[in-house]
């Protein structure tokens, strides 16, 4: 044993001479040009290197980790007994991390699972893997369910991390020493980032540990916190699995819940399920929302600039932050983007289409007919209608927001996978460029847009109507909400399952197709409607049929292949047209039609 000490001693003394870090490369006006950096107390430290210097630097590193390895293999010859298990931060190991695990053991798994057990089986590469998404989305689930996957032998060299806001990456870098040296090789981190320190010292985990062979999964709330990260610190040496978007097909499959307008209502978190589902969600109510955007979304994207480049990224919003109200315009603009679709829901689609439905559907009423809406003037209660939403958002900022805050932060949501912008391309006119802004959580949609309608129908423009009356046309509303979300919910989970596709909306001068899947490789297309009714009836499918606008489409994307329309009802055949169930639509995407 004393030999074993002594070479340890030795490994030691001769890792610390030698550099630690990595060489980056970047190129810079067509040249390569080469820098060691490193971490040393807790900042990123940088140095350009000419071609000789960089090739011995290079070399000088992999010694490190080669002696770095023969120190973790020659400390696993030591004897149990010898190792202290003092840790600094909470540490779960043995019968401890069993009972934490089997908190899953009855959950279903998201597919995800498959990417962080391929991670944990395979080959290292002196890369961590970073489990990361917003709050609710699954990540403990996973590494739960992760951990009881192992056999005994990878199970008993298993350990869980949880990070509190007293740790440090000095505390983690010891009781990670700690572990290496008891021969521990799978080491989940959660919350990670709620260490000051992290991005700037995150290095340690690949340039170190997973250098020394050590599994190492990093998880945590602060999405952006990661990416910044992996953009620096961790750069080439992390795999990132993203946990934010959840499909329908999960959430039907993990959570049990079935039916489209489910989803619309309550989707995007993986929260309680069973038959009180809808009292548990997340979204369940207009102040469950609100908490959640201000706590998963605002406060995340606050917290990673906060300790990212000593809190010099922020550019435009340092204003806001500076005043304490960079929170508030998160919240706002989260709001903003989901006041706009429920604008544009309510005017084009209810104003201009639904109200004389609705009219015609009061006056028929066999119970209470009425004819309130009969005499109202379309053009003007859309005019008093707009101005009334645009007075609601008014009154509730509490922060002006510049042009600039709105761009920056939009590029933090996107970022985070809360927003995808779907291309609405346009016909004949090939040149203009607009996008469609989708919420990737469909649930925080809806709540807001819930809760807008709601507010709006208590307006003096409506205190006419009885309150049975403004139910009715409330729910009129909502279901245009629906059939609109339903589009963005086809468009984003196609656009997720076909990367290497085109997939869009597209507008003629006169009508539209819902969705266009192109094939650039094979010069095809396919085209859709999405409907939220459960009938099908020949209108639906009459921009489809139309000679010139396919014509037109067949110039401009090639052949069409399929013609389809998505909606609630069940699949079937109508001549040339296609009827898709959604439900089944989206269970089946990525596979073959």
């Amino acid at each position: 044993m004393d030999n074993l000490q002594e070479k340890i001693a030795q490994l030691e003394k001769e890792i610390e001479k030698l550099p630690h870090g990595y060489i980056s490369r970047k190129t810079i006006n067509g040249k390569i040009r080469q820098y060691h950096q490193w971490t040393e107390n807790g900042k990123k430290k940088s140095k350009y290197l000419n071609n000789d210097d960089a090739t011995i630097m290079a070399e000088l590193i992999e010694k490190r980790r080669e002696l770095q390895q023969e120190l973790k293999e020659t400390k696993a010859l030591l004897p149990k007994s010898s190792i202290s298990p003092v840790f600094q931060t909470d540490v779960l190991t043995g019968d401890t991390l069993k009972r934490f695990a089997l908190r899953s053991a009855n959950l279903k798994s998201r597919s995800c699972l498959q990417k962080l057990q391929t991670f944990l089986n395979g080959d290292t590469d002196s890369r961590v893997l970073i489990l990361y998404g917003l709050r609710r989305t699954g990540k403990t689930t996973l590494i739960q369910q992760s951990i009881l996957s192992m056999n005994t032998k990878q199970f008993n060299k298993a350990a869980f991390i949880q990070v509190k806001q007293k740790d440090t990456l000095y505390t983690v870098n010891q009781d990670l020493k700690n572990l290496l040296n008891q021969g521990f090789s799978y080491v989940f981190i959660d919350e990670v980032t709620l260490m000051e320190d992290f991005i700037e010292g995150a290095a340690l985990f690949s340039d170190i540990y997973a250098a020394c062979g050590m599994k190492i999964v990093l998880s945590g709330t602060d999405s952006l916190g990661f990416l910044f990260s992996a953009d620096e610190q961790l750069y080439d040496r992390c795999e990132m699995l993203h946990t934010t978007f959840i499909p329908y097909r999960e959430f039907e499959s993990v959570l049990g819940i079935h039916g489209i307008d489910e989803y619309i209502r309550y989707g995007g978190t993986m929260s309680l399920g069973g038959v009180h589902y809808n009292e548990h969600s997340t979204f369940s109510s207009k102040k469950s929302t609100d908490e959640y955007v201000d706590s998963a979304i605002a406060k995340n994207i606050q917290h990673s600039l906060k300790y990212y480049q000593d809190a010099g990224h922020f550019r435009h919003l340092q204003s806001l932050y500076d005043k304490n109200e960079l929170t508030s315009a998160i919240n706002r603009i989260v709001e903003d983007i989901n006041h706009r679709f429920t604008i544009d829901v309510l005017v084009r689609d209810f104003i201009s289409h639904d109200l004389g439905l609705s009219a015609r559907n009061l006056r028929k009423d066999s119970n209470q007919p009425t004819d309130v809406l009969d005499n109202i003037d379309k053009d003007k209660l859309t005019a008093n209608l707009k101005k009334a939403l645009e007075i609601l958002n008014k009154n509730e900022q509490n922060v002006k927001i510049e042009e600039a805050h709105k761009i920056e932060i939009k590029e933090y949501l996107d970022l985070l996978d809360l927003t995808v912008d779907i291309p609405v391309e346009t016909l004949p006119v090939v040149n203009e460029k607009i996008y469609l802004t989708v919420i990737s959580q469909p649930g925080l949609r809806y709540a807001q847009a819930n809760a807008l309608i709601t507010q709006l129908m208590k307006d003096a423009i409506f205190q006419n109507i009885s309150g049975i009356e403004r139910k009715r046309i409330i729910d009129r509303i909502l279901d245009d909400i629906k059939g609109r979300m339903m589009e963005e919910i086809v468009l984003l989970e196609t656009k997720k399952a076909y990367p290497k596709k085109e997939v869009f909306k597209l507008t003629f001068a006169v009508g539209e197709f819902d969705m266009v899947i192109f094939d650039p490789e094979q010069v095809s297309c396919e085209i859709f409607e999405i409907k939220h009714s459960s009938v099908a009836v020949p209108q639906q499918y009459r921009h489809l049929i139309d000679w010139q606008k396919c014509k037109d489409t067949e110039f401009r994307y090639g052949t069409i292949t399929s013609k389809y329309v998505i909606y609630r009802g069940k699949s079937k055949i109508d001549g040339e047209v296609k009827y898709l169930n959604v439900e089944e639509y989206l269970n089946g995407l990525g596979k073959d039609r």
